[in-house]
């Protein structure tokens, strides 16, 4: 029995051999790619807490430099963070900061920058949609109208449908094109929706204007 039983192990080692003999290559080889996977990964997501730690570490830099202000080490810091860290939120909001007071120490051409490279590059379409308005209202203040239009151009995500079109009505009686921007601001009053309160703003433009919100409201069913 005992014999049989070693003859029969020696039939499965000479299995064993066989098929690693013909499979053994494939095996180590796909070992090892699921063992690099498994390290790529791990590597992967420590590279990208180490980054968004040190864009953070420098978001902050700008902050400061934005409370500060020291326009100087602000442009110094935001070029460094769209240099180093261009992908990550931090930088859009870092440029957004930027623009908003590098506008308000008088450096209008330095913000529209900013704001240029968050509409172009930003993180994500909701920071590129707040570059975009914030970009048009610059263009707007300096009177290159059809640059604040451009900027508007485009999709745009569903929730700043109504203050595209609100900022579109602004550029459209800036031009004196009343009868358009009417249009444009009934455009945004049904966009934004009753809940939104950036609505009563569109309400005074529409009033000014002649218009009555309530006569937009579609006639209700009986």
């Amino acid at each position: 029995m005992a014999k049989h039983l070693d003859l029969e192990e020696q039939e499965q080692l000479d299995q064993l051999k066989h098929f690693w003999a013909q499979y053994g290559n494939l095996i180590t080889w796909v070992l090892i790619a699921v063992a690099g996977a498994t390290a790529a990964w791990n590597g992967w997501q420590y590279w990208q807490r180490s980054q968004a730690t040190k864009a953070a570490a420098l978001y902050d830099e700008v902050e400061r430099a934005a409370l500060a202000p020291d326009t100087s080490r602000l442009e110094g810091a935001l070029s460094e963070m769209k240099d180093r860290f261009a992908s990550t939120a931090q930088a859009s909001q870092a440029a957004l900061l930027a623009a908003r007071t590098l506008f308000e120490q008088g450096k209008a051409e330095s913000a529209r920058a900013a704001l240029v490279w968050v509409a172009d590059k930003g993180a994500d379409d909701a920071f590129r949609a707040v570059a975009r308005l914030r970009l048009a209202a610059l263009d707007l203040d300096a009177g290159r109208h059809d640059d604040a239009l451009k900027a508007l151009d485009g999709a745009v995500p569903a929730e700043f449908q109504g203050l595209f079109e609100d900022r579109r009505g602004d550029i459209l009686l800036a031009q004196g094109k009343t009868d358009d921007a009417r249009q444009r601001f009934e455009a945004a009053w049904k966009a934004l929706g009753e809940h939104n309160p950036y609505r009563q703003l569109v309400e005074v433009k529409l009033a000014s204007l002649g218009v009555a919100p309530a006569s937009l409201n579609p006639p209700k069913e009986f």
